[in-house]
C-alpha cells in the first residue's frame, strides 16, 4: 500500500497510515458490525416465538426506528468528519470543541423527537401502516413506546462511537457494543421467555441496553488521555461556527439518510397490503441479507477517519489512493460474504419461525439480493462515505434523493403492481418487485458516485 501511495503522489510522500493501523481500525469495526447483526438476528428470532404478527409489528417499527438511527448517524458523521480533519490538521483543541458541539446537536434532536413522537405514536403508525392487520398494529404500537424513549441514549452512543473512530480507536465501540448487545439479548430472554411480555419485552431490553451503553461511553470520553475528550458534560457550551461546520456535512447526510428511509417506509407502507406472509418474509430477508453488507459498512465507517485525516493534512493524493484500496478490499470481502449467504439461504431462513410459504419467499429474495450485492453495494454505500469524509456531502445527498424516488419508490411500485396484475392470487410475490426496484436504485447511485470519485471534484471541497 505504501508503494501505491508514493506512486500516485509522484513525490514519495510519507504515508499517513500503515497497513497495521488500517487493520487496527477496520477489523474491530467488522467485529462490531457482525456482533450487532448477530444480536439483531437473535432479537428477531426471539420475537418470532410470539408469532408472525410479532415479527411483522416489530419490523414495521424498525423501519421508522432506522430512519431516526440514520438521522443520528448523519450528525455523528458530520462531527466525525470535522474532528478527523482537525486531528489531521494538528488542531486537537478544535477537534474537542467539535465533539462538544456534536453532543449539543444530537442531544437536542433526540429529545425533540421523543417529545413530538411519543404522544403522536398512534397517528404516525396509523398513517404509515394503516393497512396492516389489527394484531400486527397492536404489537407495533407496544414496541414503539420503548424504542422512542431509547432515542436520546442511542444518539449519545452513536456520537461517542464516531468520535472514538475519529481517534482511530474502534476497539472502544466494539467493547461497549459487546456489553450493550449482551444486555439486549439477556433482557430478551428474561422479558420475552421469562416474563412473557412479548414485544414489550423486546423493547424494554433495547432501552436498557442503549442506556447502559450511553453511560459507559460518556464515562470513557471523560478520559483526558484521549486525543478527544469531553469534560463537564452538563455544562452547555455553544459554538455556532463549529456547529455550522458539523452541519455542513451533517445536514446533507441527514437529509440523504432521512429521505432514503422515508422512501423505504413508503415502500413498506404499500407493501403492508401484500399480507403477513410478505411482511414476515421481508423482515427476515432484511435481517439475513444485512450480514453480507458488514465488510462494506465497516470499511465505510473507517473511510471517515482515514480520508478525513488525509484531507485535514492536505494529502489529497493519499486520500484518493486510500479510497481505491479500501474499495478493493470492500469488494473482495463482500463477494465472500454474499456467496456464503447465497448458498446457505434456505438453511438460514429455517432458523426463524416462519411458515413454509414465507420461508420459500424469503430464500428467493435473499438469493437475488446476494447477486446484486456483489456488484453494486460497495459502490452505492461504501463509496459515498469517502466523498463525505472530504466534505462532498451535498453531492451524495442530491444523487441519493433522486435515485431513491425515481427508482426505489417509483419502480418498486410499478414492478410490484405488474407482478400483482399477473398473479392476482399470489400478492405476496409482489415482494420481488420491491427488491428489484432497490437494485435499480443501486445501479444509478453507484454509477454516479464512481464517476465523481474518478473525476476528483470531491477533493476540492473544504470543511475546516
Amino acid at each position: 500500500m505504501e508503494k501505491d501511495i508514493q506512486t500516485i503522489e509522484g513525490r514519495g510522500a510519507k504515508p499517513l497510515f500503515d497497513r497495521a493501523y488500517l487493520f487496527r481500525l477496520i477489523l474491530p469495526l467488522v467485529a462490531e458490525q457482525f456482533l450487532a447483526m448477530t444480536i439483531g438476528a437473535c432479537d428477531t428470532l426471539m420475537v418470532s416465538s410470539i408469532g408472525e404478527a410479532g415479527v411483522s409489528g416489530v419490523s414495521l417499527v424498525d423501519q421508522f426506528s432506522q430512519l431516526m438511527i440514520q438521522l443520528f448517524a448523519a450528525f455523528a458523521t458530520g462531527g466525525a468528519v470535522v474532528s478527523s480533519q482537525y486531528l489531521g490538521h494538528g488542531s486537537p483543541d478544535n477537534a474537542r470543541m467539535a465533539a462538544k458541539q456534536l453532543f449539543n446537536v444530537a442531544g437536542f434532536i433526540a429529545v425533540a423527537l421523543v417529545v413530538i413522537c411519543l404522544p403522536l405514536r398512534k397517528p404516525i403508525l396509523g398513517l404509515l401502516y394503516g393497512k396492516s392487520e389489527a394484531d400486527v398494529m397492536k404489537n407495533a404500537l407496544d414496541y414503539f413506546v420503548w424504542i422512542l424513549v431509547s432515542f436520546p441514549f442511542l444518539a449519545i452512543y452513536n456520537s461517542s462511537a464516531a468520535l472514538f473512530r475519529s481517534m482511530g480507536n474502534s476497539k472502544i465501540s466494539l467493547k461497549v457494543s459487546m456489553v450493550m448487545n449482551f444486555i439486549n439479548i439477556s433482557g430478551n430472554a428474561v422479558f420475552i421467555y421469562g416474563a412473557g411480555i412479548g414485544v414489550n419485552g423486546a423493547g424494554l431490553a433495547t432501552l436498557l441496553s442503549r442506556a447502559v451503553a450511553a453511560c459507559v461511553m460518556l464515562f470513557l470520553l471523560g478520559n483526558r488521555n484521549n486525543e478527544i475528550y469531553i469534560d463537564k458534560f452538563w455544562k452547555v457550551e455553544v459554538n455556532f461556527p463549529m456547529i455550522r461546520r458539523i452541519l455542513t456535512v451533517g445536514i446533507p447526510s441527514g437529509i440523504e439518510n432521512s429521505v432514503f428511509h422515508i422512501g423505504k417506509i413508503l415502500v413498506q407502507s404499500f407493501m403492508s397490503g401484500f399480507g403477513t406472509v410478505a411482511i414476515a418474509a421481508n423482515a427476515i430477508s432484511n435481517t439475513i441479507a444485512s450480514f453480507s453488507n458488514i465488510p462494506g459498512s465497516s470499511i465505510g465507517l473507517g473511510c471517515v477517519t482515514i480520508i478525513g485525516r488525509c484531507i485535514g493534512a492536505g494529502e489529497k493524493g493519499q486520500a484518493k489512493s486510500y479510497g481505491k484500496k479500501l474499495m478493493q478490499v470492500a469488494y473482495v470481502a463482500m463477494f465472500c460474504t454474499s456467496m456464503a449467504i447465497f448458498i446457505l439461504a434456505p438453511v438460514l431462513v429455517r432458523a426463524f419461525n416462519l411458515s413454509d410459504e414465507s420461508a420459500r419467499l424469503a430464500s428467493g429474495v435473499i438469493r437475488t439480493c446476494m447477486c446484486a450485492n456483489v456488484l453494486l453495494w460497495p459502490m452505492s454505500f461504501t463509496m459515498p462515505n469517502i466523498l463525505r469524509a472530504a466534505g462532498d456531502a451535498k453531492f451524495t445527498m442530491v444523487v441519493s434523493n433522486i435515485s431513491m424516488w425515481a427508482f426505489r419508490v417509483l419502480f418498486s411500485f410499478l414492478i410490484s403492481s405488474f407482478i400483482i396484475a399477473r398473479n392476482p392470487g399470489s400478492t405476496h410475490l409482489a415482494l420481488y418487485g420491491v427488491w428489484f426496484g432497490m437494485y435499480l436504485d443501486w445501479i444509478f447511485r453507484g454509477s454516479l458516485f464512481f464517476a465523481r470519485f474518478c473525476r476528483g471534484k470531491w477533493l476540492d471541497k473544504k470543511v475546516i
